[in-house]
């Protein structure tokens, strides 16, 4: 049984369990038009997710012609404007992902967050899909001083507040941070194909890839008998 060997399942937010580069675009394609910029595209924005919201303010300007003359926290704020408020009007659950939540809620798993995306945007998305109600500890990419993914100290306290030990625990996520995070605290990871990974799912060392969220409980059972 997966309960007889984990105490927690810990997912990312982006790519993982929502599809959320269509509001992430729509906020960042915003803020470029503010500098006179031309917009950009799903598979760009793709590239550029993961690291939280001033690399992707950042790397959006990189892309259509170089930073800004005046700070960069100008530009997040912006951003954060047009984002926050309109963070799941485009966004859309991963097919299977709200079905996963459930079940593993009703094997009495507990279940936490752990995303780049800052804390009030995350919430929000999670209150807008009804989802979360599922989880026990959300730990976003501003909620920690100067920490976030791909040190491991994010997933450790996310971690601490499900009351669960790195050896005991699973992370869910679509890349390299994610990867990165789980395997510098010896978390089992297992990777989503679907997701916004920089390159090839199979070069992150996953221990198991799904490509569905209905496969994600065999997964864990694997995991679990692996142990």
């Amino acid at each position: 049984m997966i309960s007889d060997r984990f105490d927690a399942v810990v997912f990312d937010l982006d790519g993982t369990l929502i599809d959320s580069e269509p509001d992430l675009r729509a906020a960042l394609n915003a803020t470029l038009a503010v500098y006179g910029r031309d917009a950009v595209t799903r598979p760009q924005v793709i590239q550029m997710i993961g690291d939280g919201v001033p690399k992707l303010v950042e790397r959006g300007f990189d892309a259509t012609g170089g930073q800004p003359d005046e700070p960069p926290e100008t530009a997040i704020e912006t951003f954060l404007n047009f984002y926050e408020g309109k963070a799941a009007e485009l966004s859309t659950p991963f097919p299977g992902a709200v079905e996963a939540l459930r079940k593993l809620r009703q094997l009495g798993m507990p279940l936490g967050v752990c995303t780049n995306k800052p804390q009030r945007p995350t919430e929000e998305i999670l209150d807008v899909f009804a989802i979360a109600e599922h989880f026990s500890a959300v730990v976003g990419g501003d909620s920690l001083d100067g920490i976030r993914k791909p040190d491991g100290r994010h997933l450790g306290a996310v971690l601490e507040r499900l009351s669960a030990t790195p050896a005991r625990a699973v992370m869910v996520g679509d890349n390299h941070n994610d990867a990165a995070t789980a395997q510098s605290l010896g978390v089992p990871f297992v990777a989503v194909s679907f997701g916004y990974a920089r390159g090839p799912v199979a070069d992150l060392g996953a221990d198991v890839v799904i490509d569905h969220f209905d496969d994600l409980p065999q997964a864990l059972e694997t995991l679990a008998g692996a142990a």
